[in-house]
Order: C-alpha cells, then sequence, then structure tokens
C-alpha cells in the first residue's frame, strides 16, 4: 500500500533525519527553521573542507543555487559526490536559473558531473535546464509556452531524476508516475523563501521514503497545507510566515487527510 502524506510526516517525526544544506544565503535561516520545525535536523555547512565529511552524516543533501558564487558551487559538488558515495537522495533548487548565463551553466555543471536525484524549480527555471529558451525574472517564475508535465516528463527521462515544478498547481514526476498538488495560497507567493523552504521539506521527506516522487509529493502536500491554514488568520506576509511554521508543527492526520489535493495525471 502506497504510504500517504501523515505516514511520511510520522517518519519525519520520529527517525529525525539529519538534512545537510548548501543553499541561499537570504533564506538559509528559514531553510533552517523549516526542517527543524517538521521535526528533522538541519545542518548547514558549506566550507570546501567539511563538506563531503558532513554529507556522510546526512540522510539528504539540498543544494540551492539562490546565491551562488563559483567557488560555492565546487562545495556543492564535492558534498554531492559524497552523498553519491554513500547513496542519500540529493536535491538540486535550481533557483534564478535563466536569469544568467552564470546561473546556467553551474546548473548543467551540476547535473553532468554528480548524480542529481530531484531537481526542483518554477515552470522558467525548470524550463531553462531542460534547453528551453526562456527568461527568468531573477528568481521569480516568468510565463512558459507548452505542456509543462510533458517538459517535466521529458527532464525526467533525460536525467533520470525526479522534476518538481511549483506553481499554482505543482507539478512531480519521474518520468513514469506524475502527481498534481494542488495544496497552497497566493500569500506563499509575497514571503520570501517559500520555494528555498518547499525545497528543503522536500529534502526531509525524500531521507525517509525512497520513492523521490512520492516523497516530494507528500512533501508540498503537508507544506502547502500548513500554508493554507497559516493564511486564514493571518493579515500580511509577516503573520503569515510567523503561522506557516506554527501550522506546520502542528499538522494532523485529520487534518493532512482532510485537505490534501493529489492527483495523479493520467
Amino acid at each position: 500500500m502506497r504510504p500517504t502524506p501523515c505516514d511520511l510526516l510520522d517518519r519525519v517525526r520520529q527517525q529525525k533525519p539529519v538534512i545537510h544544506h548548501l543553499t541561499n544565503w537570504v533564506t538559509i535561516c528559514d531553510c533552517a527553521q523549516v526542517v527543524k520545525t517538521l521535526g528533522a535536523s538541519p545542518v548547514m555547512a558549506h566550507a570546501l573542507e567539511e563538506v563531503a565529511e558532513m554529507a556522510q552524516i546526512a540522510s539528504a543533501l539540498v543544494l540551492n543555487i539562490g546565491t551562488l558564487t563559483a567557488d560555492f558551487v565546487e562545495a556543492m559538488k564535492l558534498a554531492a559526490q559524497s552523498g553519491n558515495r554513500k547513496g542519500i537522495p540529493v536535491i538540486l533548487d535550481v533557483c534564478g536559473a535563466g536569469a544568467t548565463a552564470l546561473r546556467d551553466q553551474k546548473c548543467l555543471e551540476l547535473l553532468n558531473e554528480v548524480r542529481v536525484d530531484v531537481i526542483k524549480g518554477n515552470a522558467s527555471e525548470v524550463a531553462r535546464v531542460s534547453g528551453a529558451s526562456v527568461i527568468t525574472r531573477g528568481v521569480d517564475a516568468t510565463e512558459v509556452a507548452g505542456d509543462l508535465v510533458l517538459l517535466a516528463e521529458k527532464l525526467a527521462d533525460q536525467c533520470k531524476a525526479t522534476v518538481v515544478i511549483t506553481g499554482k498547481v505543482d507539478i512531480v514526476t519521474d518520468g513514469n508516475t506524475t502527481y498534481l498538488v494542488k495544496n497552497g495560497h497566493p500569500m506563499m507567493t509575497h514571503v520570501v523563501g517559500t520555494g528555498c523552504m518547499a525545497t528543503s521539506v522536500i529534502g526531509a521527506f525524500a531521507a525517509v521514503e525512497p520513492d523521490l516522487s512520492l516523497a516530494a509529493t507528500c512533501a508540498l502536500a503537508c507544506y502547502e497545507i500548513a500554508a493554507e491554514l497559516a493564511a486564514e488568520k493571518a493579515s500580511g506576509p509577516a503573520s503569515f510566515k510567523e503561522r506557516l511554521f506554527d501550522c506546520l508543527y502542528n499538522l494532523d492526520h485529520e487534518t493532512v487527510d482532510r485537505m490534501q489535493k493529489i492527483e495523479t495525471c493520467q
């Protein structure tokens, strides 16, 4: 029987996996907090001298190129190579891909030089990584022509990875099974870091479930249900962000089962 979002949330809370991050400096505290709120253990180790060693004690590795430098990406490669040797899932947030040539180049280097198990971004970021001629507005998505489900499935096949496109409807696919997640709230677009936090939540769920497309789907559903709950009484972005952590911490089975909107794409 396929695990449910509640099953995986319980595993995260019980197993408390270590999630190693080399992530966006703008959102690093929020990424650590969201993982801690779930019950997992975040570590933010970026130094070239220790990233490989740290990856050996982790259960998942999260990479995010939001505030990349050439040296930082070299550290990501070392951490990912170590994670590959250990066999832990490596999640790459292609934050800002399509905005500059440097971001495009470094995404491709990571995808070519290490095994990335989950590729995550918004529509224009993922489209750019797939080779489409699109431009991302900084780290904000732009419109992408064509079928996003088909685009995600092709990239998943090409990279032998799970691909996650976040948006009004999230798309998660390993090239064989494709899920749509229809949870979430527009207030998420008014808070810096909600996308980066989503990647960290995916990392926590991937640490406890080998079916990575299912792990990412359940992660997004739980995270976005918490966002829906937070928005109910929030008066703006600041109160929403505060309530988001509390609602995620207090998620229970009845709420998740009642509110989850996961569909399998035919």
